[in-house]
């Protein structure tokens, strides 16, 4: 039907180009170092009429016009505007080469979303390019794309020690994540300290908080997608970060004028520079970490192909490494854990029309991780790992001027839960049959943005998922409806409205409080169901003075069949299954947010708050009565703010403050045969301290160009050394005599301030 509907279209569109004796007239739009221009506007000007188009993903245009036509416009915003008058009447193949207006013009004010540090629009989305926030502070020098989110509204602090994304509610794992299209799985390295992307190496990150578009599906909570750059370089460029504690560096190739590759890489050094602050004697009392060693390495790959007959030809590569080591003579224990990512993803793009794009790619990735213990003679073994194969075709096209978007996804997951080995017990050893999940996953998704009326738009999306495992004893058929109102009250005032359903078919099991990833995956079979979940949310924008955005937002997300696994890393029980060891129940996020953003000026930056609450309620837990989650933190607030003092200095600074996380403490102890016994009351009934954190930056200058860039970056993490601690340990004092227990609790930190330097180039 698709197909039918878009040959009508073509062919009633050419009778009318035959009928008013029509011209094709194509080409290309560069700037002045013969870079394409994606995006650059054009208006054609003849006898009757007037005509638009834009350039696409490969810098072409291709319209079709009336022969009559005598002028062409072109605009772009931070380019000078060309006019090209009748001149060009004999020409039908066109290419439009184009001035920045720096190159021209002593001072230029462009206000666009493409200039702005994050630009947020209706329906929970906001978007933000990397080096456009390299001021923000960060511990390496460099944008990280997941502690920028944390400060942004609906994101809970996940505080030290934790690298993942808590949005709206929800746990880790119901978060998607993309890199190029692409699911990664590994979403963190060691205790989030390290950036997880390098930030060189990508255009853009788009991060929608209710996961509202129809293409994106399997989780219940928000899409976070990186997308690395894909524009052809026209020249051989080299740009990174020399520091302390880790570098990288970023190099662009062109191979030839439609072909060009980009390569980055990463690496730490740090075991001899960042292992004695945590050298608990010298440094921190209330550190728990002994002799720690710690690396990761990783790489980027994206290999452009831009051909002129409208093709676009993509090779995404990411691979990352991590390994951790921790020795503890006093416990004569040696423990090795590794984690890695691969993920590859080629690409095709043939634009068959102007406004008609077909996308086609295929996609690899894997993650998996490998622990392995020694404590005297016993030695344990835990291996798990997820990995995906998967396909996925999409094609928007115009119906009576409405953009629709078709696609079809198909993924093969094979997932291996838990592999447990141990050796030289007392008993027979252990060595547990692996358990392979094979399951697949089939969706179709169409979705349009009609005008409904004249203030009125809509987003309007259908996913239909098909997924099967255990060899088809489990099998789902769920039809997930989006929809998104926006109603333009004025030119700078809009309000929105969204609903989203959603489910999720791989699940995240958490086995460790901190960011250490003994993490594993699950996919849904037989006592394991597919999770679901609904959500409601309405906002309002406001435009105030063109240097102010504000934004409000509420939200309601139900979630259901949420999973939890209460025996920690493992569970040894020969008997013993996923099907009796998961606690099935469900759950409920809902919240205010709010945030005011600024853009223009020697001062930019945006503050954030929400206020939001996060239960669950699980039938074997806290006798089946509501309790709230971990990351239940009722109030998260952040300042973000750079200062731009002049060509040579600008100064960053972040300030977060958030409540308290939730754990479970015993309420009461008591003796049974000399031996202290505690009591629990309700789950998750104490409170850690709130969590403060101010984190400060400085560059100096030696070199900004736009091509060139020589600077200095001075960050502090936790400037004013505030101990926020990671969990509570109870330290229990018996009096013998009295017949009575002193219980004094201690706090654990992980680091207190931590200062870095390192130097930022490109040439």
């Amino acid at each position: 039907m698709k197909a039918i509907i878009l040959s009508t279209f073509l062919f009633f569109f050419g009778l009318k180009s035959i009928a008013q004796s029509n011209v094709t007239v194509e080409g290309f739009v560069k700037n002045q170092d013969k870079q394409l221009v994606i995006g650059a506007n054009l208006i054609f000007l003849s006898r009757s009429n007037t005509f638009t188009t834009t350039t696409n993903s490969l810098g072409k245009y291709t319209v079709s016009i009336p022969a009559d036509f005598y002028n062409i416009e072109v605009h772009y915003l931070g380019f000078v505007s060309q006019d090209l008058n009748d001149t060009i009447l004999s020409n039908r193949s066109l290419d439009i080469f184009m001035q920045r207006k720096d190159s021209s013009l002593k001072e230029v004010i462009v206000i666009a979303n493409s200039n702005k540090a994050v630009a947020v629009s209706s329906g929970n989305r906001l978007s933000f390019n990397p080096e456009k926030l390299k001021s923000i502070p960060s511990l390496m020098g460099v944008p990280d794309v997941i502690k920028i989110l944390q400060l942004t509204p609906g994101v809970q602090n996940s505080g030290d020690a934790n690298g993942y994304l808590y949005v709206r509610g929800s746990d880790p794992g119901h978060n998607l994540m993309l890199y190029a299209d692409t699911p990664i799985y590994g979403m963190a390295h060691l205790l989030g300290v390290f950036p997880f992307y390098n930030g060189d190496h990508i255009k853009e990150v788009q991060f929608d908080k209710s996961n509202s578009e129809a293409r994106n599906g399997g989780r219940l909570s928000a899409t976070v997608s990186v997308i690395p750059n894909k524009m052809v370089p026209t020249e051989f460029s080299v740009k990174g970060n020399l520091g302390l504690l880790a570098s990288q560096a970023t190099v662009a190739i062109p191979i030839s004028n439609t072909m060009g590759l980009y390569l980055s890489g990463r690496k730490t050094y740090i075991d001899e520079i960042v292992a004695p602050l945590f050298d608990s004697p010298k440094n921190n009392k209330n550190s728990d970490v002994k002799d720690l060693k710690y690396s990761f390495g990783d790489g980027n790959l994206t290999f452009v192909a831009a051909f002129p007959d409208k093709h676009l030809f993509t090779v995404d590569a990411f691979v990352s490494g991590d390994v951790l080591k921790i020795t503890d003579s006093n416990l004569a224990l040696n423990a090795n854990l590794k984690w890695s990512n691969t993920a590859i993803s080629p690409s095709w793009q043939y634009h068959i029309s102007e406004k008609t794009v077909l996308t086609n790619s295929i996609y690899f990735t894997q993650y998996e991780n490998s622990l392995h213990l020694e404590q005297a003679t016993v030695q344990m073994d835990i291996a798990s790992y997820v990995k995906d194969f998967g396909f996925s075709s999409a094609i928007k096209y115009p119906v009576n001027k409405i953009p629709f978007e078709t696609g079809l996804q198909y993924t093969i997951h094979e997932l291996q839960p838990q592999k447990i080995e141990v050796s030289n017990l007392s008993i027979n050893p252990i060595n547990q049959q692996a358990v392979i999940n094979n399951a697949n996953t089939l969706a179709i998704y169409t979705s349009a943005k009609p005008k409904l009326f004249d203030k009125l738009t809509a987003e309007l999306g259908l996913r239909l998922n098909y997924y099967t495992s255990d060899k088809g004893k489990t099998t789902y058929l769920h039809l997930e409806p989006r929809v998104l109102l926006n109603y333009n009250l004025q030119e700078n005032s809009s309000f929105f409205a969204s609903y989203t359903r959603k489910n999720q078919y791989l699940n995240l099991i958490t086995t460790s409080s901190v960011g250490i990833p003994t993490d594993f995956w699950v996919a849904s079979a037989e006592g394991v169901p597919a999770q679901l979940s609904n959500e409601f949310s309405i906002g309002y924008n406001q435009k105030i003075e063109r240097q102010f955005d504000l934004s409000l937002n509420a939200f309601y997300r139900s979630m259901n069949n949420l999973i939890e696994y209460p025996f920690g890393v493992t569970q040894f029980n020969e008997i013993t299954s996923f099907k009796n060891d998961f606690i099935v129940g469900k759950g409920e996020g809902y919240g205010l947010e709010w945030m005011l953003k600024k853009d223009l000026g020697k001062f930019k930056g945006w503050l954030s708050y929400t206020l939001s609450w996060a239960d669950r309620q699980f039938d074997k837990l806290n006798n089946g009565e509501r309790y709230y989650a971990k990351y239940d933190r009722r109030h998260n607030l952040a300042l973000v703010g750079t200062y731009d003092l002049n060509s040579k200095w600008d100064f960053g600074i972040t300030q977060i403050f958030s409540s308290g996380n939730r754990f479970t403490t015993p309420t009461s102890w008591y003796f049974i045969n000399n031996n202290p016994v505690k009591e629990y009351g309700k789950y998750n009934n104490a409170q850690m301290p709130n969590y403060i954190r101010t984190d400060l930056s400085l560059n100096y200058y030696f070199i900004k160009t736009r091509e060139k860039e020589s600077a200095i970056n001075f960050s502090i993490f936790n400037a004013f050394n505030v101990e926020n601690p990671i969990y509570t340990v109870l330290n229990v004092a018996i009096d013998e005599e009295k017949q009575k227990i002193e219980v004094k609790p201690e706090r654990k930190t992980l680091y207190s301030i931590l200062p870095s330097i390192s130097w930022r180039f490109k040439f």
